[in-house]
């Protein structure tokens, strides 16, 4: 019980900081998130936060990409 509202509270602040605005559905995601964990076990969660990082490098490379470089223009 304890664990689902230290969820739910986490779950809250992260669709706080998404902009979501909506506290109840960031603390159902929470939730959700603890009892998807709990089943995973400790090796499916190392293999779901390898591949969060490893989806978050991709996708800041095809944001780099995406970025025209700027010629001619002063550094700093």
């Amino acid at each position: 019980m304890l664990g689902k509202l230290i969820a739910g509270i986490a779950g809250q602040q992260v669709a706080e900081r998404l902009g979501s605005g909506n506290g109840a559905k960031g603390a159902a995601m929470g939730v959700l998130a603890a009892t998807i964990a709990r089943r995973l076990g400790p090796a499916g969660i190392i293999a779901a936060l390898a591949g969060g990082y490893l989806l978050k490098k991709h996708s800041e490379k095809r944001q780099d990409a995406a970025v025209p470089p700027t010629y001619g223009a002063a550094p700093g």
